[in-house]
């Protein structure tokens, strides 16, 4: 509240909806309670969707720093996913390459990663048990911003969030070795006041990415390599699957998209296409 004082709010009634990072308008209940009256306009929200649910991560986010690892294996299919939800509402993203202190799995990972920095997305290579380090890394972006950490479960993010906020105190589990995964640690989403300033949200890690909420239109700003080539389609309403004349078609025949990626947008595509919209 404006006078600092530390409340517990819930929904009144039946209402809900409101996510981690929310501006709301609250009834004081008692000495420490209050009740929602009303969620105030959002910047933004990220959430992830599929045919069973759909899964809220955080509102009025600026930035999302999506943690990945060397090991254990991280999911090409899951960042680009993540970058496209990210996209998709004008939040900045940020990729965070962890265990660069596990030599083995190093240059590989910046080989598979070296397709999305050439977009623009800056990469950031840490080791979280380096916690001085790693805030050396990560503090400047994130200084005066609303930031998201998620990541697939094993990538060291509670280990990360730890380094950042020393007060955290996350829990922490190795990884599977055997079946090179990791296991979910955070199990609700929490925001942490940084030191340097600005908010910091920890998600809890996820091995599925849906975004059967978003619209053929929303999708396609989840690519903004296609924005140019677009300019040159023939048709206003191409999707850039199969149209003649289109542009991002033809800066993929030319090797300026990757492949990879444009074979996720029609994943993207196909999977929204049948889906029940929310």
């Amino acid at each position: 509240m404006a006078d600092g004082t530390l409340r517990q709010c819930y929904p009144r009634g039946k209402k809900a909806g409101a996510a981690v990072g929310d501006h709301v308008e609250i009834a004081p209940q008692g000495r420490d309670e209050g009740a929602i009256e009303r969620i105030l306009p959002r910047s933004n929200l990220l959430y992830r969707s599929d045919d069973m649910r759909a899964k809220q991560f955080a509102a009025n986010v600026d930035r999302l720093f999506i943690v990945v690892a060397t090991e254990p294996t991280f999911s090409d299919d899951l960042v680009g996913r993540a970058l496209a939800g990210a996209w998709s509402v004008g939040i900045t993203p940020f990729i965070v390459l962890n265990k660069i202190d596990i030599p083995q799995g190093l240059e590989h990972a910046r080989a598979r990663l070296a397709p999305l920095a050439r977009l623009g997305v800056p990469v950031l290579e840490v080791s979280a048990v380096d916690t001085a380090s790693a805030r050396r890394a990560l503090f400047p972006h994130m200084a005066g911003h609303v930031s998201l950490l998620l990541g697939q479960s094993g990538m060291g993010k509670s280990t990360l969030l730890n380094a950042l906020v020393p007060d955290a105190n996350a829990a922490t589990r190795e990884h599977s070795t055997a079946l090179d995964m990791g296991r979910h640690t955070t199990t609700s989403t929490h925001l942490y006041h940084l030191p340097e300033g600005g908010d910091l949200i920890d998600s809890p890690g996820f091995q599925a990415f849906g975004l059967q909420h978003l619209t053929r239109d929303e999708i396609a700003r989840g690519f903004p390599e296609f924005t140019a080539p677009a300019e040159h389609c023939r048709f206003y309403n191409c999707t850039h699957q199969h149209e003649p004349g289109c542009g991002v078609l033809a800066a993929l025949a030319a090797g300026t998209i990757d492949r990879a990626r444009h074979a996720l947008y029609l994943r993207i595509l196909e999977e929204n296409a049948a889906a029940p919209r929310y």
